[in-house]
């Protein structure tokens, strides 16, 4: 599978219109925001994405290192840069779709973007 195919969970850092994208793209999402889950812990992230099988959908580097470290997860998808506009994550997240290997959880996949162009790292565990 790709890592967009499989059903996502959106730590509270991904902007809500980079979700509408993904939901209208046919992309199983529930975001941590909109659970009104605010503040949560990474760690919390992992459990919930676990209990609800998904993957992360994140601009925070500290879940890879929890995964590293060996907490239990599905996938993690982390866009870099992080915290800026949505338009910006929406490119990163076509590139993703378009350009992604195939991955088997557990699995983490980089996608970095730098002006126009992604590159796209996946790392599996």
């Amino acid at each position: 599978m790709k890592a967009l195919d499989f059903p996502l969970l959106a730590d509270e850092n991904v902007h809500s219109d980079v979700i509408t994208f993904l939901r209208k793209a046919k992309v199983d999402i529930e975001s941590i925001s909109e659970q009104g889950k605010f503040g949560i812990t990474d760690k919390e992230v992992l459990l919930e994405a676990i209990k609800t099988d998904r993957v992360v959908l994140t601009h925070d580097s500290d879940f890879g290192g929890l995964a590293i470290q060996g907490e239990k997860f599905v996938g993690i998808i982390y866009l870099r840069p992080g915290h800026i506009k949505a338009d910006f994550s929406i490119k990163t997240l076509e590139a993703i779709r378009d350009n992604a290997p195939e991955v088997t959880p557990p699995f983490i996949l980089v996608a970095e973007r730098t002006d126009d162009i992604v590159k796209i790292r996946v790392r599996q565990l």
